[in-house]
């Protein structure tokens, strides 16, 4: 049976990982070259600050995780 905390965590998560994924989209109204102008240094500027705040906000939910008792 969940507890509320984990009710509220899936709740929660669910809600903003569905925002961030509606913001991620947009990104690809940025290729649109009648509107831009970028170079592949700029896209791979771009996706690697994305994937290092991932990597970056992943560590933290492991650090933490390593705190908690498992349930058996």
């Amino acid at each position: 049976m969940e507890t509320i905390k984990q009710q509220n965590f899936k709740r929660i998560a669910e809600n903003r990982i569905n925002k961030i994924i509606d913001l991620i989209s947009k990104l690809h109204n940025l290729s649109n070259s009648s509107f831009y102008e970028y170079t592949d240094e700029q896209i791979d500027k771009m996706f690697d600050t994305l994937q290092k705040e991932l990597d970056r906000q992943k560590e933290e939910f492991k650090k933490k995780g390593k705190n908690r008792k498992i349930e058996l």
